[in-house]
């Protein structure tokens, strides 16, 4: 059974974090203070609806580059229980798959919470003064590339580089529910 996004409000003040990444350095907001559009991706390793898009959001990723769009991953899954989703194999698909952008590791948990991240994917856009503009989906079909009629996060990321009010309601992302530690 999938899981939503909660739809975290627009206009909140994105969460600072501060996280490892798989190319050896850590990322916080500040990293990314040049950049217009911030593109914060909750996902993982193991979730196949993570998988089924994950191309894309390498090649949307690709096609922004040299612009001053930034997108970060950020893995917040229990490792324990789900062992594709450890650091180690972070590294081996970031490399794989040639991610253009960090991918990070939120081992505690803490910085999903702080953004209510529900699912993978869970998709969060911020503006510079790093306010949300959009929590939603990716496009719409998940499933099959090539029968997307909207992409949706391409639309929001070229109304908030050009200051545009985003031209339709936000639809939840889908996914796999975020793996949470048992405490």
């Amino acid at each position: 059974m999938p899981a939503y996004s909660n739809g975290m409000p627009v206009g909140t003040q994105a969460p600072g974090f501060s996280l490892p990444a798989t190319d050896g350095k850590r990322y916080s907001l500040d990293s990314f203070r040049d950049s217009h559009v911030l593109v914060v991706i909750f996902t993982c390793n193991h979730c196949p609806y993570a998988i089924a898009v994950e191309d894309r959001f390498v090649t949307l990723a690709n096609s922004y580059k040299g612009q001053s769009v930034s997108f970060v991953a950020i893995n917040a899954n229990d490792a324990v229980t789900y062992p594709d989703d450890s650091f180690d194999k972070m590294v081996l698909r970031a490399n794989e798959k040639h991610f253009p952008f960090p991918y990070l590791h939120d081992e505690s948990q803490d910085i999903a919470r702080a953004y209510d991240a529900a699912c993978t994917p869970d998709i969060f856009v911020f503006n510079a003064g790093r306010r949300l503009q959009y929590n939603g989906r990716l496009d719409d079909n998940w499933k099959d590339p090539s029968n997307v009629t909207r992409q949706d996060l391409r639309e929001v990321i070229e109304s908030v580089l050009h200051s545009r009010p985003i031209p339709f309601e936000p639809v939840n992302s889908m996914g796999c529910s975020i793996k949470w530690k048992k405490y």
